[in-house]
């Protein structure tokens, strides 16, 4: 079942909260539908109904859940747990392991439970929050950029663009380092390691000279810290020549890398910006440095929402607003590319890739892996959901990698690799694969007949019965329709064909 189309999706539960102390779980325990239904949010359906208990309490219930809901008759919670116990559960070809050893991996050496760390952000701050997160299930934490800069941040700092369901798509902040000083923040890593001697503890740094990279790359490490993180790549700090404008110079990147390994033992990741065409240059100069690793990506510079009354992009900070870093979802397609591309490039052979960029399932993670990511970073899915996102993450992943029979989520690195192209001149081009149309399914709204008529091929129309059908001589296969269907009622098919010639 896994790696198939969902058989519930987010938009079958879309005016859920995801609560915090959900009242539909303080009113059923038998099930705990809040639980089921965040599974479902991020696309763990098959974890929810392999939880379920055997027999289905919701056939005779009259459904109390519904009734406690913050929306209160607004989330069908009955119907979605009974289509898990009829449509998901019977289908489940696995269920849950009972351990984790799947997912044991490491970060250049150095075990971690898990391939899920905290990114460098506001997310991974403090070390209650460190603490906090470690005790839920992350394996690590890069922990928020340390500096000697007096850091005072403006008010407001974020924004977002927003789905119709309520969900952050992007995210925009202006943010910048640790407003902690370095002595605080050694002292934080020196209580994590302690009381989590298990756990990674990444330390993202950011200096202004090569003596303060090495400086601060040698306290982290004499403070606890498994290895070291060099913030080439804020957007937010590029004044004055830090931040991303670092990573757009490789010979900077080269010089600073240096710097650092020759300061510390540990590991040394160097952190890369997006903000450029191509990063195996900045990659390859870190690699000469004796970088042992490279983290990409950090956020894009953006522009998010100008009020058309205020003519001010968000956020505004007394009228005024600037560039800032781009994350969520919205920019995993980039950073995808990006780890694809670090992967396949022969001259970084060995470097581990500490993967990021719009993540939120399991699935999201698994994409990076198999395009070469080591390991997993996440902050935004965390800012939105908060810590409590990692049971989906281990549980959908050590799910599939069973299902799948891996032993270990190692084993998924980069096999994806040989399948993507940096061109699409090397794609076969002689053949097509006709959509599918699931008939049970659609429900005649003609989107992929307006579609296909007006942004692709004049291939479909609609019969006496508003179904589409499928002219075979103008259509390309393009799949446009399959994507456009609101109801998931288009498919690729299962052939592909010869297309026939036009007149």
């Amino acid at each position: 079942m896994i790696g198939t189309a969902s058989m519930i999706a987010r938009s079958d539960m879309v005016r859920c909260a995801i609560c915090a102390d959900a009242p539909c779980n303080a009113v059923c325990q038998k099930i705990r539908p809040a639980d089921r239904l965040r599974n479902i949010w991020f696309e763990n359906e098959q974890t929810a109904a392999g939880t379920l208990p055997e027999e289905n309490p919701c056939l005779t219930c009259d459904a109390p859940c519904e009734k406690a809901c913050v929306r209160s008759g607004e989330v069908a919670i009955r119907t979605l747990m009974n289509r898990l116990y009829q449509h998901v559960r019977p289908a489940c070809e696995t269920r849950l392991p009972e351990d984790e050893e799947r997912l044991k991996c490491d970060l250049c050496g150095i075990p971690m439970e898990n391939p899920f760390m905290l990114s460098s952000s506001v997310v991974a701050s403090t070390y209650d929050m460190c603490a906090r997160a470690f005790e839920a299930g992350w394996a690590g934490a890069c922990f928020k950029t340390i500096s000697t800069l007096d850091i005072h941040e403006a008010s407001p700092r974020f924004s977002a663009i927003c789905g119709g369901d309520g969900s952050i798509i992007g995210f925009k902040n202006i943010e910048q380092l640790s407003d902690h000083s370095v002595a605080e923040n050694m002292a934080i890593f020196r209580k994590l390691k302690q009381n989590y001697p298990t756990k990674f503890i990444l330390a993202s740094i950011m200096g202004q000279n090569e003596q303060e990279w090495g400086e601060l790359a040698r306290l982290c490490e004499e403070n606890g810290a498994d290895a070291v993180e060099l913030n080439f790549s804020c957007p937010n700090m590029a004044e004055g020549g830090l931040g991303s404008d670092i990573g757009q110079v490789p010979e900077l990147v080269e010089q600073f890398t240096a710097a650092a390994k020759r300061a510390c033992h540990i590991p040394v990741l160097a952190k890369l910006t997006p903000n450029v065409a191509n990063m195996s240059p900045a990659a390859e100069a870190a690699r000469r440095a004796g970088a042992d690793g490279i983290a990409a990506i950090n956020t894009i510079k953006s522009v998010v929402g100008v009020n058309p009354h205020t003519y001010v992009s968000a956020p505004a900070v007394h009228g005024q607003s600037a560039v800032g870093g781009y994350s969520g979802n919205a920019v995993k397609p980039i950073a995808l590319r990006f780890i694809g591309e670090l992967a396949q490039n022969p001259h970084l052979k060995g470097m581990h890739l500490s993967a990021m960029g719009g993540i939120e399932t399991w699935k999201d993670a698994l994409e990076f892996m198999i395009l070469g990511g080591g390991s997993i970073q996440i902050t935004t899915a965390v800012m939105q959901y908060g810590y409590r996102i990692i049971d989906d993450l281990k549980d959908g992943l050590n799910m599939y990698l069973a299902e799948k029979g891996f032993q270990n989520v190692r084993e998924i690195i980069g096999l994806g690799l040989d399948s993507l192209s940096p061109t699409t001149d090397q794609l076969e081009r002689d053949t097509v694969v006709f959509p599918q149309f699931l008939k049970d399914r659609c429900m005649g709204c003609g989107r992929c007949m307006i579609s296909c008529a007006d942004g692709g091929h004049q291939a479909i129309v609609l019969d006496e019965n508003r179904r589409p059908r499928l002219n075979g001589a103008k259509c390309v296969g393009c799949h446009l329709c399959v994507w456009v269907c609101p109801q998931r009622a288009i498919v690729p098919g299962h052939k592909r064909m010869m297309p026939r010639k036009k007149k």
